[in-house]
């Protein structure tokens, strides 16, 4: 793929170290210059991203190795597990939290033997009750390998539900097809999640993506990440959640941008996200606005930052300030 007026020749070091890959379709949405287009800074390589900023950056903020007891697998909360089953992308997002996995992939349940490990891991673990499918990307992967997959898993007595992350619907909307929605309605319960940042990429393609989920029986939920110059003011992350809502897709998660080396440049101030939440709070529905969260570093688990309205408690008294900034008394037992 060509991109015009796009030089190669001084990104060659930054692609020996993080590789690019996109899909026409989604380099089609950029409508702007490359250096401001929400498009283009979440899907063309830039310097910055060999520029370390913070010492929070580190290729596994998350401590995902740690804790991997089986390869594949992550076991971070008790009743769920993550596993990696690719480290494939449609598009590579230059904002990802699994960068380090581009070129040397750690290991993966790739083959049977490998996916029967994780499987037993599972099995002899009756407190997990969720395994969420993730990658790289496991739409990406071929419809027979994500059938085997899936039906392995429902298999296993105590897994309950499962859920897929992907970005397929918004980097290839059009490989959402019939035969897949009917493959994953095959597995219900089964939850999708996706990644929509900025009001460009819902396209009628995407939205007619979602709908043959839904009409699937398959909810999609939305994962944003908030990115500086992508999607950092009120008035985008306001029509993104509005457009969202208007594809019945739910705005699930807002997430501050995990501390990956590679990163740094896209990352706001966390004021910056409870601002934001805190100026629609009132002014949009509930049902358009996310849970804001940091995902924190060391594997700590994910923290919730909403604002709160609740500024005093008193011995008998809750001091509230309401969406249109009045503090209010309220007297309790």
């Amino acid at each position: 793929m060509r991109l015009e007026g796009l030089s190669p020749e001084p990104y060659l070091r930054l692609l020996s170290k993080y590789k690019w890959a996109s899909t026409p379709y989604y380099v089609s949405l950029i409508k702007g210059p490359y250096s401001s287009d929400p498009i283009a800074l979440q899907v063309l390589p830039s310097q910055e991203e060999t520029r370390v900023q913070t010492p929070l950056s580190c290729p596994d903020p998350l401590s995902e190795h740690k804790y991997s007891p089986v390869p594949g697998l992550i076991h971070r909360y008790r009743d769920r597990v993550v596993i990696l089953v690719s480290n494939r992308c449609a598009s590579y997002c230059r904002h990802c939290n699994r960068k380090r996995t581009w070129r040397k992939p750690e290991s993966l349940p790739a083959t049977n033997d490998a996916l029967n490990h994780v499987l037993n891991y599972i099995k002899t673990h009756p407190e997990i009750r969720e395994v969420l499918i993730s990658g790289g990307d496991p739409l990406f992967l071929s419809l027979k390998r994500l059938k085997h997959i899936l039906k392995s898993l429902k298999d296993v007595p105590n897994v309950e539900v499962l859920r897929i992350g992907t970005r397929i619907p918004v980097v290839l909307p059009m490989a959402v097809t019939k035969e897949l929605c009917k493959t994953l309605k095959a597995f219900r319960p089964l939850w999708l999640n996706t990644q929509f940042n900025h009001p460009q990429e819902i396209t009628l393609e995407a939205q007619k993506a979602c709908e043959r989920l839904q009409l699937s029986g398959i909810p999609v939920s939305n994962q944003s990440v908030l990115l500086k110059g992508v999607n950092d003011d009120l008035n985008t992350m306001k029509s993104l959640c509005y457009d969202l809502q208007k594809i019945m897709v739910r705005p699930y998660y807002l997430f501050h941008c995990d501390f990956v080396e590679g990163t740094d440049h896209f990352r706001t101030s966390i004021s910056c996200g409870i601002e934001i939440i805190e100026k629609m709070w009132g002014h949009t529905g509930g049902m358009c606005i996310p849970n804001y969260v940091v995902d924190l570093p060391g594997g700590l688990g994910k923290a919730r930052l909403m604002p709160s309205h609740l500024k005093k408690v008193e011995k008998d008294n809750l001091i509230f300030q309401t969406f249109e900034g009045k503090l209010m008394r309220l007297q309790i037992d």
